[in-house]
């Protein structure tokens, strides 16, 4: 396990520190790069991995690359933001080897962390907070891009505030091993990424130039579970975040959760909860 973290990459695309008001609010965010909060002051609330999270003043915080989440901020808010890219060799991702917490109290060596990469990176810091206006579909080239022009010592110097604060969340190694000897790990965030669109085993197969039966026996042996079956259980599982902490019609939900129709929907919701979708969100808004 060593070993693979010391392949760990982790590189910078922006970081700074900003007060947003209550116009930072957004839904339906799925971005390829993780972030990290360090919030000194106001409040907010953020959604991801189905849960709901409220920021406080003197915690971090960590959304991972590839999850859906919302942002709301009522009143006001301050915090330092990193945004960064990790890789872990052949495409992998840490959050496929290592649980992870996403709320933990900052120290005063985090907030020197967060000042000395704002002091290091000036130029780095977002020029619209909006989230949805910098998903970086060029981030890649653009790392390439300003790591050759960063001095060798700044370089490092960067990667290793970044390995500290990303080390702050870290809860233990993931009992299934399995993923890390994945080639099929990208295929989770196409999944995740592209969830509102029709997914077809036979179009992720072609990725692979397999046919659908030998990937979805592959996918099975990697995960445990077929892929369409993997397709149906994060549509699920992301309808009822949006059921709990959005006012989304049953029709907006089927829509971003990509089924066809809400009957659909409905039918498919039923079968795996024994209650509708309607009746779901009543009863956990009434907890």
């Amino acid at each position: 396990m060593n070993k693979i973290l010391d392949s760990l990459k982790l590189n910078l695309l922006h970081t700074g520190h900003v007060q947003l008001d209550d116009t930072w609010d957004y839904d339906n965010v799925i971005s390829p790069f993780s972030r990290i909060y360090l919030i000194t002051d106001g409040n907010a609330k953020i959604y991801h991995s189905y849960e709901e999270v409220n920021l406080k003043a003197g915690y971090l915080y960590l959304v991972p690359s590839f999850t859906y989440s919302r942002y709301k901020c009522e009143t006001y808010l301050t915090q330092y933001y990193v945004h960064f890219i990790e890789e872990i060799g052949n495409g992998l991702s840490i959050y496929d080897i290592k649980d992870f917490i996403y709320e933990t109290k900052a120290s005063e060596f985090d907030v020197q962390c967060f000042k000395r990469l704002v002091e290091l990176q000036p130029g780095m810091s977002l020029k619209n907070v909006d989230v949805k206006k910098y998903d970086n579909q060029d981030s890649i080239e653009f790392i390439k891009k300003n790591n050759r022009l960063q001095p060798a010592t700044k370089l490092l110097e960067t990667q290793g505030l970044l390995r500290l604060l990303c080390s702050r969340f870290i809860k233990n190694e993931k009992i299934n091993k399995t993923v890390v000897k994945s080639g099929f790990s990208d295929v989770l965030n196409y999944i995740k990424e592209h969830l509102h669109e029709e997914l077809l085993v036979s179009d992720l197969a072609k990725n692979y130039n397999l046919s659908a039966d030998h990937f979805s026996r592959v996918f099975q042996q990697k995960f445990g579970i077929r892929p369409s079956k993997y397709i149906q259980s994060v549509r699920i599982e992301r309808s009822e975040t949006l059921l709990i902490t959005t006012n989304n019609t049953m029709a907006e939900i089927a829509d971003k959760t990509g089924w066809n129709t809400v009957s659909y929907y409905t039918r498919m919701f039923k079968k795996i909860h024994g209650k509708t979708p309607g009746q779901f969100r009543k009863e956990r808004l009434n907890d």
